[in-house]
């Protein structure tokens, strides 16, 4: 027997730009921001004062009260997403419960419990503190909500490995299907960072872009006038299974997960390594495992989150890897900021639906070119091309590097 081949069968996304993933299409093709002036806290006294929050979100009514008021955001989003995707594949995870993993990724986990947990300890002393702050607060818990809510009982488990989470955790479920542990994964990640001490840490180690002024020109990946990430919110999820499983109950292939690759730069705590040499054997082993030749990758959705040595440093790992065969570039957290821990599987879906549309999306706010990053960035508008093939990359802070390979459905 070969090895097993592994399929999406279904997305689903809630972000700054559509609480499902056609909207958020949508407005990723006509090249809409979704950066705004805070509205989840008082951020007057912030010297960062934008974000790009997920709009119209309603967790009561998604929820209920009660359920609400026992699920920090950070597992509502993840809910919402896997809920669409789960529908598109038509997954009956009764019939097959054992056979069916779930695997997440969130870089920060539920950090407004936390917050608002430590607010009320502050205030009124640890007999008022609730029992569920710890439950709501701890990342692992945001796959056990995926979990409980569909009787998911085969393995799971949950990514942490900052902005290279989400990716990882479908580079792991890929694993996992491959490995005959599993026949199915729900998989994605999560983030809900907007709040008050996410965004003071952040602002206070000058990562991100301080227009607030203009929060529709402050994510600029690779524009020479960028002066950092903004903060985004946002779910992802894919179901992803056995192909001969997928083909057999007539699912929908929306592409296949080609290759997986990650690594580590071992050195420093939030830097890349300066030559790109960790994102640059990510990719090349993401690429060997796929068998997939440098000119066969028609797009490339960057990790390019808009912070100066961030965006020149993909640049040269790019470089590095594709030479002379450099296909088409994109960053999306132009449009959606910087999801954290959510952004891998978010921008993996981007490329399924890049592929199966012919459509690249842009990146927006490309206006003063920088010498160091002279890529092919389909500037400002959506372009349609025919690709079979894409690479997204994802990096994290502690030196995490992830890739991910997807090809179109056949």
């Amino acid at each position: 027997m070969g090895r097993r081949r592994v399929v999406v069968t279904g997305l689903g996304m809630i972000t700054p730009l559509g609480l499902d993933t056609a909207s958020t299409w949508a407005a990723l093709i006509a090249g809409r921001s979704g950066v705004v002036k805070i509205s989840h806290f008082d951020a007057t006294d912030f010297p960062v004062r934008i974000a790009a929050e997920v709009p119209g979100f309603e967790p009561e009514i998604a929820f209920g009260r009660r359920r609400a008021k026992h699920l920090d955001r950070v597992g509502q989003l993840a809910l919402v997403a896997a809920a669409e995707a789960i529908g598109q594949a038509g997954l009956d995870v009764a019939s097959d419960a054992e056979r069916i993993g779930t695997v997440w990724g969130t870089g920060i986990g539920g950090i407004r419990s936390l917050e608002e947990g430590t607010a009320v300890l502050n205030a009124r002393g640890p007999e008022w503190v609730s029992p569920y702050v710890l439950p709501m607060m701890i990342p692992n818990m945001v796959a056990g909500h995926v979990a409980m809510e569909w009787g998911i009982k085969g393995y799971s488990s949950c990514a942490v490995t900052a902005c290279a989470a989400s990716a990882q955790a479908i580079g792991e479920s890929v694993d996992l299907i491959r490995a005959g542990r599993v026949d199915a994964v729900v998989c994605g990640g999560s983030e809900a960072a907007v709040t008050r001490v996410g965004m003071a840490g952040f602002a206070a180690m000058k990562a991100l872009s301080t227009r607030n002024d203009g929060p529709e020109a402050a994510s600029r990946p690779f524009d020479a006038r960028r002066d950092g990430f903004v903060m985004g919110e946002a779910a992802a999820a894919l179901v992803i299974e056995d192909r001969d499983r997928a083909l057999g109950r007539g699912a929908p292939i929306l592409g296949e997960v080609l290759g997986y690759g990650a690594t580590s730069d071992a050195y420093h705590m939030t830097q890349p390594h300066p030559e790109g040499e960790g994102a640059a054997r990510a990719m090349e082993m993401a690429l060997a495992d796929a068998g997939v030749a440098l000119g066969a990758v028609g797009y490339i959705n960057a990790h390019g989150t808009s912070t100066p040595p961030n965006d020149r440093i993909e640049t040269i790992a790019l470089k590095r890897v594709f030479g002379e065969k450099m296909p088409a570039v994109s960053s999306t957290k132009s449009m959606t900021g910087h999801t954290l821990g959510a952004a891998g599987a978010l921008e993996a879906g981007v490329c399924l639906l890049a592929l199966n549309s012919a459509t690249l999306p842009p990146t927006i706010n490309q206006e003063t070119a920088d010498p160091d990053c002279d890529l092919d960035y389909v500037a400002n508008q959506a372009r349609a091309a025919q690709v079979d093939v894409a690479l997204t990359n994802s990096f994290g802070f502690g030196g995490h590097n992830a890739t991910l390979v997807i090809g179109r459905g056949r």
